[in-house]
Formats: structure tokens, sequence, C-alpha cells
């Protein structure tokens, strides 16, 4: 089925390259679909109101590099969508329900292998490499550091995939994220996809921290409160711009005016 916002085509190779990094199957599929009409749809905007070379409409542009498709989607939604900061009460709210969140010193030590994503890597037999070795290592976990010597690509693997002990926000945010939201260890039951490649954890050691004082985490939670409503914002702002767009390909769920809850 061809993808197409306004009648500008989507190539089905850009959707296999989106579909292959998320996953296997239609559900990757469908979502390789809404994430690419939408980038078009954010492109297009950023053609109408002149943010694109030269003023010229998107129909004209052509980008280099997924980074510059980024920076002028950054500047549209930078001009286009605003989000109230979180107020102190709001912030003290937020950190009284989830203590669990704000501690200091929470400590992992943690293994890896990484599968890398590099210029004309075959994402889709990558990835399912890297599920068949995931797969293996759930029923051989004494096998880890044996296998990340052999087949890692981070320097890492020399180590038998060792990273040492590291605290939160020390990695990239997908890769802290998987680690410091569950309590698990031992090896993770799915890949690890970062801006790297995929990654097969094992969480050898936690240490826990201390309880912090609200004052310490105030500016962090504020943070969060705002990208939370800022998402919130975005995905409006997109439902609107679909429910004035002529989409082929994939649903939506537009929204034909501004007010949507």
């Amino acid at each position: 089925m061809n993808l197409s916002v306004n009648g500008i085509a989507v190539p089905p190779e850009a959707i296999a390259r989106e579909a292959a990094r998320l996953g296997d199957g239609p559900e990757a599929e469908s979502a390789a679909r809404r994430r690419l009409a939408v980038r078009e749809l954010l492109l297009q905007r950023a053609g109408e109101i002149g943010l694109l070379e030269a003023g010229a409409p998107r129909a004209r542009v052509s980008f280099a590099s997924p980074e510059a498709e980024e920076e002028v989607i950054a500047r549209l939604l930078d001009a286009e969508v605003t989000t109230p900061d979180a107020g102190e009460d709001e912030c003290r709210r937020f950190f009284a329900a989830h203590p669990e969140r704000y501690t200091s010193g929470d400590l992992v030590e943690a293994r890896h292998i990484l599968f890398a994503v590099t210029a004309g890597t075959p994402v889709a037999a990558l990835r399912a490499h890297a599920e068949r070795t995931l797969t293996e290592l759930a029923t051989e976990p004494a096998r880890f550091a044996e296998r990340a010597r052999e087949i890692s690509n981070c320097p890492s693997g020399a180590q038998g995939g060792s990273l040492g002990q590291f605290g939160r926000g020390e990695m990239v945010p997908e890769f802290d994220k998987a680690v410091f939201e569950t309590t698990a260890t031992g090896i993770l039951p799915m890949l690890v996809s970062t801006r790297y490649g995929f990654h097969i954890v094992m969480v050898e050691r936690r240490l826990p921290g201390r309880a912090l004082e609200f004052e310490a985490v105030r500016e962090h939670i504020a943070r969060f409160l705002a990208a939370r409503v800022q998402e919130r914002a975005l995905r409006q702002y997109v439902q609107v711009l679909a429910g004035q767009a002529e989409i082929e390909g994939v649903e939506l769920a537009a929204a034909a005016t501004p007010l949507v809850q």
C-alpha cells in the first residue's frame, strides 16, 4: 500500500528501514507508516510558514540527512507549539506520588552486547541476529561474557561486555530508561534499541541510593512534567495538521479543529 501526504509519496524503502528498526511484523510497519507520515506532515507545515531553504515549499526541498530534517522540525515546533511550565504545587504533588524515582547514588553494574547499526547495515537481518542471540543467552546466561567478546561491536566486548558501574543519566536516554525503570536483574527480556543499534543487556547488580529532598530534584521534576505536557500538545498539533491533510496509506486519527481533547 502506497503512503503519501498531500500528494507527496513516502518511498517504500524508507518505510521498510523504519519498520526494521522498530521490530518485525505488521505492527512495526504500521508504526513506521505513522512516524513517517507525521514527519512529512511537519516538514510540509515548515514549508508553508517559510522555514525551508529560501522559503521553498516542501515539494521542492530534499534533505541531505535525517538530522537536517530534525533541525527543521525542531524550529517548527519551537515556533508553533508552546507549553506552560509546571508550577510548584504540581511538582510537589508529583514528588510525593513517586518517591521511588528520586534517590541519589542509584548504581547499576551491567554488561551489554552491541549490534551496531551503521551506514548500509541491513537492519532487519541485524535485528533478527540480535533476537536469536538474546534467545540463546536467555537459556545460557553464563555464556554472556564469552559471546560479548565474540560478537559485540562495542569496545567493552573485550571485557566481556562489562560497562562497570554507572548511575542514572550516564548512558543515552533509551539505554538509561531500559535499565533504571525496572528493578530486574539478569538479562533483560527485550532488545534495547538506541541510536547506536541493538543491545542485549545483563544487569548484574543494583545498588540503591538514598532518598533526595524535594529542593534537589525540583528542576528535574519541572522538566519532566513540561515534557509530558509538551507530548500531549504535540499530539494535538499533529492531529490538527492531519485533519487538514490528504493522507493515504495510514490513519493518524485526524482532528479537524484545534479543539482536541
